[in-house]
């Protein structure tokens, strides 16, 4: 994904307010996982968005989980849903295929 599409997710989610969920990120240089952030604000976009490999949105119930979806299908963006968590891919590794949200 490029730069733009992470500050569509950022402000998208941002813009959910009370409900903005809370995400971690994967670096892709050095694979680590962030802990849980709920800040999109400033602690998002921290560091630039060029080594995400991804994020992982998690949400706390059926609304919030809706809301946030709904908001991420607008942007139209490279992911996967497994229970209350949403992945948001920044690179793939070779060979895998992913659906858009």
């Amino acid at each position: 994904m490029n730069d733009t599409k992470w500050e569509e997710l950022r402000q998208a989610m941002l813009a959910l307010g009370e409900i903005s969920p809370k995400w971690r990120a994967c670096d892709l240089e050095t694979k680590h996982i962030s802990s849980w952030d709920g800040e999109w604000f400033y602690h998002f976009r921290e560091g630039g968005y060029s080594t995400l490999e991804w994020i992982e949105i998690q949400t706390e119930s059926p609304q919030q989980h809706e809301a946030a979806l709904e908001a991420i299908k607008k942007i139209h963006v490279p992911g996967r849903v497994k229970g209350d968590v949403i992945r948001v891919f920044g690179y793939l590794p070779p060979g895998e295929q992913i659906d858009y949200l």
